[in-house]
């Protein structure tokens, strides 16, 4: 017997989540977007009782997750799909913070060899085409150019460092070609790879990679990954997570939370200052880079783990080279950098690590870090990359589980699962990495399994997302299928739509005939039958939410038509 009363959960969902005016929570983004604000109203089915009561019955969810984030909302998909009722609260946006600030791979780690990570590279490149089976819409295959260079020297005091200096000191740092076609050979093998292409050598002279290089490159080697877009791939989880019962609850603080007998008490604020109390047997914590501060802060609990910050920041440049491949660059410090063909028209560069202090809603990307990453690209770039370049940066806050390393370039990726258990019980989540969300989701709600003995087991392995149900190599099928159903598409709009909503598409336009019946035209080609979906399905409360998270159509559209956009999506709400 499954525990719960979903619809007493239904009714519960509108006493506690009253209209109200969204604060604006800035994550790092740095553009031209005005100020904006507004409203949610309470979505998917949960357990919660108004602090000053109502009369309403007082239900108790089996889990209450805090953290809209990977994380969070990937255990809220795996749990629901497991029979259990959960319910999730973030306090800003779904993503709004980590989660959309990542360099968008589904990777192994390549230079996690460096520090034999076999383990977490292992788990992950295996997750690689899991994932990518599971969400060909928002994931495809990316091929990555390593140039070579024979007089590079590597600094840093990693364990292969520390090897090739015993074995090999006339090196002196360097790293023999044959040593880094090995690692690239263990990095094909080590998980299993079945879809994505293997590495090979490239001549630089000849292939159309080197062009935009410096002349002094004349070897690189080619590998595979693969791209996400991250803060679709939360957005997708948590509605997943909703269509298996989840209660999803956005702009949703959780102020406190105390163990109260055999259950949690947990006390929320919404954007409008109203409270409201939930019970649930287990709490997740899954707060992210806040996840010390909600122990501390919010739930008075003492742990051994800590989470180290470390700032990630990016930079967006106007489009460096013309073909579709990536470049994997090696610096001097021991560090490496991505160039990679973004959103068509521009190019991403990234990321620098640094320790961050304070709040890592603060983050945002220094000049320091965008002129490091800046002389960084234009060691490899014939034509050197400067500030005047770029159009766009944006930073985040990675919440690394603090294993005592001495740089943060060393500290681990892998995640920890902290389970308190004097009382109902509380699941901490330190660490982790996009690739590696599913298999901790599903690690997660195997620590809290003994809890719930009548849970199924595991189950999201190849099960696809909202949008995701068809073939891996049948997306361009699915641009041609748009196009012929809706004639009034141009190609590049139809692929946008493609990639953003896989087979929804079809439900985003809404049987549309002309451009006209899908409403006004903000800019860009986001219209308002595409914001209702977004509005209505996907969470967006704010033009913030639809034009730097569930898209990247900030880069096309002026700041007047992202105030119009933000306008419309209130008035909506009011």
């Amino acid at each position: 017997m499954l525990l719960g009363a979903h619809s007493a959960g239904r009714a519960c969902s509108k006493a506690s989540q009253a209209l109200g005016t969204a604060r604006r929570v800035n994550y790092g983004w740095e553009h031209a977007v005005p100020a904006v604000s507004g409203q949610h109203e309470g979505k998917g089915r949960g357990q919660c009782r108004p602090v000053k009561g109502t009369g309403l019955a007082e239900t108790t969810a089996d889990i209450f997750i805090i953290g809209g984030g990977v994380n969070g909302c990937g255990i809220a998909r795996d749990a629901a799909g497991r029979g259990l009722t959960v319910t999730l609260a973030e306090k800003g946006d779904l993503a709004g913070a980590t989660s959309s600030a990542s360099t968008k791979l589904f990777h192994g780690g390549l230079r996690y060899l460096e520090f034999f990570e076999f383990r977490l590279v292992r788990e992950s490149l295996r997750e690689r085409e899991v994932l990518l089976g599971a969400m060909p819409h928002i994931a495809w295959p990316l091929r990555f150019v390593l140039p070579y260079d024979p007089e590079m020297r590597f600094a840093g005091d990693t364990p292969v460092n520390r090897l090739l200096g015993r074995v090999m000191p006339w090196l002196k740092g360097r790293r023999p070609a044959w040593v880094v076609r090995a690692g690239l050979a263990l990095y094909d093998s080590l998980g299993g790879r079945k879809i994505l292409p293997a590495t090979r050598t490239l001549d630089l002279a000849r292939d159309p990679t080197g062009k935009p290089l410096q002349p002094r490159f004349a070897k690189a080697f080619e590998y595979s990954d693969v791209w996400v877009e991250d803060a679709r791939l939360v957005v997708l989880n948590a509605r997943d997570a909703e269509a298996r019962g989840a209660r999803i609850l956005t702009r949703t603080e959780v102020i406190s939370a105390r163990r109260d007998g055999g259950i949690w008490r947990i006390v929320t604020r919404d954007t409008d200052g109203s409270e409201a109390e939930h019970s649930a047997r287990a709490l997740v914590n899954a707060g992210g880079p806040w996840a010390g501060e909600v122990l501390a802060g919010r739930l008075g609990v003492n742990t051994p783990e800590h989470v180290r910050l470390v700032r990630g920041s990016h930079i967006v440049t106007r489009r460096l080279f013309e073909h579709d491949r990536c470049y994997f660059f090696q610096g001097l410090d021991g560090r490496i950098i991505f160039a990679i063909p973004y959103e068509t028209d521009f190019t991403l560069i990234g990321t620098t690590e640094g320790h961050h202090d304070g709040d890592p809603a603060s983050a945002r990307c220094t000049e320091a870090e965008r002129d490091y990453l800046c002389d960084f690209a234009s060691q490899y770039f014939a034509q050197p990359v400067t500030a005047e370049d770029i159009v766009w940066t944006y930073s985040g806050v990675r919440p690394l589980y603090d294993d005592g390393a001495k740089s943060d370039t060393a500290a681990t990726r892998d995640y920890v699962l902290a389970l308190d258990a004097a009382g109902p019980p509380l699941l901490s989540v330190f660490g982790g990495k996009i690739t590696t969300h599913r298999k901790l989701a599903e690690a997660a709600v195997a620590k809290l399994a003994p809890h719930f003995p009548a849970a199924s087991g595991p189950w999201t392995a190849g099960v696809p997302l909202p949008g995701g149900d068809f073939p891996v190599d049948r997306f361009e099928g699915l641009v041609i299928e748009l196009q012929a159903e809706y004639p009034f598409l141009a190609e590049p709009w139809a692929r946008r739509l493609a990639r953003a909503y896989g087979t929804e598409a079809h439900r985003v336009l809404d049987g549309a005939r002309q451009p006209e019946d899908l409403g006004r035209d903000f800019g860009a080609t986001l219209t308002e039958a595409e914001l209702r979906w977004l509005m209505d399905a996907e969470y967006a409360r704010t033009a913030e939410d639809v034009v730097w998270r569930r898209s990247k159509l900030g880069l096309r559209m002026s700041p007047d038509q992202i105030a119009a956009v933000d306008d419309w999506m209130r008035a909506r709400l009011e």
